[in-house]
């Protein structure tokens, strides 16, 4: 079946840009200011537009844009009340790696979900779904191992968040065969995904990238990011 090809795909897509993370780990700063663009134009360009498209259909625009806030603010709540972010004891590191990895690994079983639906429809509209979601995959798999590493984790462990990240869209479109999801709700899903990956670029990684590093190579970076997904999303349709 084209679906589970397609699913297959995303899988080696996502793996190899998380071992070009882990390849190029001393280079650390830049590519985490690269992820940081990369992560907040997901949410910008690809995860916004697509949640108003499919919300609003049903809710008010101003009720997606607020679930989208409610994102932010609860990524906050818990990055700051819970995961006490910040402090210098070890497992509140790994703690604070493991939620954001497992956070963009959902966004990718949700990807999963997205080109399930689709083919649901027709195969031509699961064919475009299906190149949008890879089109950022490789960079999903680049955000996935920054965001461990960048909280003192070891690569053994990026690696093992990375085959999850990978894993998850496959698991997602297997989903779809058992399970269906209106598309006002899964709008309203990628509204709440969109405030997550704010508050990981804009809060984390964007602070993080620059730190002890030269403020300009690493904007540059940031900016490279954002200007690549916006780039991919614009040429994927």
């Amino acid at each position: 079946m084209p679906v589970i090809f397609v699913a297959i795909v995303t899988f080696f897509s996502t793996l190899f840009g998380g071992l070009f993370a882990l390849r190029l780990k001393d280079k650390l700063h830049l590519i985490l200011g690269f992820s940081a663009g990369a992560v907040v134009g997901v949410s910008f360009f690809d995860l916004l537009p697509e949640a108003l498209e499919l919300g609003s259909k049903t809710y008010a625009l101003s009720t997606v844009v607020a679930v989208t806030a409610l994102g932010f603010a609860t990524y906050l709540i818990i990055d700051r009340l819970i995961l006490h972010h910040g402090h210098v004891d070890g497992a509140d590191h790994a703690r604070l790696g493991n939620f954001g990895a497992g956070t963009l690994s959902f966004h990718s079983f949700l990807d999963g979900i997205g080109i399930g639906l689709a083919f649901k429809v027709s195969p031509a509209l699961g064919v475009i779904v299906a190149a949008a979601v890879l089109a950022h995959d490789f960079s999903d798999g680049i955000n996935t191992v920054n965001f461990v590493l960048k909280n003192k984790g070891e690569q053994s462990r990026a690696f093992r968040w990375l085959l999850v990240d990978a894993l998850a869209p496959v698991l997602g479109v297997l989903a779809t065969f058992f399970i269906s999801i209106s598309e006002e709700k899964l709008g309203l899903l990628l509204a709440l995904f969109s405030g997550f990956f704010l508050y990981i670029g804009a809060s984390d990684l964007v602070p993080e990238s620059h730190h002890a590093h030269p403020v300009r190579w690493t904007t540059i970076a940031t900016l490279l990011g954002m200007m690549t997904i916006y780039i991919i999303i614009h040429i994927s349709g």
